[in-house]
């Protein structure tokens, strides 16, 4: 049996593989038949010895006086549970926080002269947290949308792309709405994917097909366990987890991607806070500090997600389009 060290060396070598990101214009990309993981070595235990970058004082004279005067940044990660590995999951002590979400907003805070407070939660009371002030930032694989820039102000720093996972010798893949006519597919409630996959389902039903079974789990095991026991067809999800899943569990494969944000735009993962408090400008400058030290590209290759890189952080940028508009 493998060690956790080398089964999570190639799960995340397979995510580099599957997430290459989609240009704007194009259509949804099948995966390989088979993908060759080559070995990487990952730091999975509590003590990871992040880069943690000096304080930047024009950098952190942008953090309002509010926040400036409790000397934390506190980070909310929706990753309660499970977790979703290469991206934000716990250590082999099984309460550090580890991943590449929590290194992004630890670097941060190093910037801004903050103490890096990371707080594990579900995605749900994420953005209560958000809402209420009690999470300064939220760094969980979070995608921008129009509807949720009503709410919150984003800093993009990481592409988005999604993965359609079944069972391992499924032989039919996902290259459009058609494909999933008829299908059971899980997905998380209130993602973006959902609002993808709810899409693809009145496209389907429009043109004479069978509407998608989307069916939605408490949980990642119960996900799979209902993968495995053939209760759904397929699982939507973050294509980093996906992949993860595949190598360490060999009982599923990636049978498509597609950007976060559908056909005609790349989606984005970005920084989160709540909208017009102050705190935007800060999360900015610190990642364009974070890119042009190099930093930022060393944090993403050491998860393996160099390829999910994003060239300049932006603030507000086009999101997921509301429904209906």
């Amino acid at each position: 049996m493998r060690t956790r060290n080398a089964l999570l060396a190639a799960v995340v070598a397979t995510t580099a593989t599957l997430t290459a990101c989609a240009a704007p214009d194009e259509a949804v990309k099948t995966a390989p038949a088979a993908v060759e993981a080559a070995t990487v070595k990952i730091n999975d235990g509590p003590e990871q010895n992040r880069i943690v970058p000096a304080k930047v004082d024009a950098v952190a004279a942008l953090v309002p006086e509010k926040v400036r005067a409790t000397g934390k940044l506190t980070i909310g990660v929706g990753a309660a549970g499970s977790g979703f590995p290469p991206l934000a999951f716990t250590a082999t002590d099984n309460k550090t926080l580890i991943g590449n979400e929590p290194d992004i907003a630890v670097a941060i805070a190093g910037i801004l002269g903050l103490e890096p407070d990371l707080e594990n939660t579900s995605w749900e009371n994420l953005f209560i947290g958000l809402d209420s002030g009690k999470y300064d930032v939220g760094a969980s694989n979070i995608t921008v949308t129009e509807e949720r820039k009503q709410k919150y102000d984003f800093v993009s720093y990481r592409k988005d792309d999604l993965a359609f996972e079944a069972k391992k010798g499924t032989t039919w893949a996902v290259a459009g709405p058609k494909d999933v006519a008829g299908k059971k597919v899980a997905v998380g409630s209130g993602t973006n994917q959902e609002k993808i996959l709810v899409e693809w389902s009145k496209q389907d039903v429009a043109n004479g097909l069978p509407a998608v079974g989307i069916k939605y789990y408490q949980t990642n095991q119960a996900t799979y366990l209902a993968l495995g026991s053939g209760q759904i067809d397929a699982y939507l999800g973050p294509n980093p987890t996906a992949a993860y899943h595949v190598a360490v569990a060999g009982q599923t494969q990636i049978i498509g991607t597609y950007s976060g944000a559908g056909a005609s735009l790349q989606g984005l993962i970005a920084l989160t806070t709540k909208k017009d408090n102050g705190l935007v400008q800060a999360y900015k400058a610190a990642l364009d500090e974070l890119v042009k030290s190099g930093d930022y590209a060393k944090i993403l290759a050491r998860w393996n997600l160099a390829n999910e890189a994003v060239t300049a952080p932006e603030v507000n940028p086009p999101g997921l389009p509301i429904e209906g508009k």
